[in-house]
């Protein structure tokens, strides 16, 4: 039923938690997962190469940590960090990519409270067409 699996991180217990529910989901499927994390290019200078720097390292290390729960599970893992808009981003990664799940936190880093959806979780809900498998936060 699903060949690849995205899951979009910031490094949240949320997108971590996503992780977990897209490894066991890769597993019954015999899927591969994608790991993607999008440096807001809206909210950071990326002219700079000094100011990217620290957020691509932070952003490697957010993906690193969750592409080692997928190799811990033997799954195919694919991880990636680019520049741009997260929720755009991520939508245009499914589409490159023939991406048939994706499965994100409710909510991330973006401080909304626990009931309402992160900003990039609702635009990609909103518009994805792909279907779209949203893990509740760690309580």
């Amino acid at each position: 039923m699903y060949d690849k699996i995205l899951v979009p991180t910031d490094g949240s217990e949320g997108a971590r938690a996503a992780m977990v529910e897209a490894v066991a989901l890769a597993q019954r499927h015999d899927a591969a997962v994608h790991v993607l994390h999008v440096i807001d290019d809206w909210h950071y200078d990326t002219s700079i190469d000094s100011a990217v720097e620290p957020l691509r390292h932070e952003g490697e290390r957010y993906v690193a940590e969750l592409a080692d729960l997928a190799r811990e599970a033997a799954v195919p893992v694919t991880a990636v960090v680019e520049l741009g808009r997260p929720g755009r981003d991520v939508l245009d990664y499914v589409g490159a990519h023939d991406v048939d799940l994706v499965v994100m936190g409710a909510t991330g880093r973006g401080g909304l409270p626990r009931r309402l959806l992160g900003s990039t979780t609702d635009y990609v809900v909103t518009n994805a067409e792909v279907p779209v498998h949203v893990v509740p936060a760690p309580a």
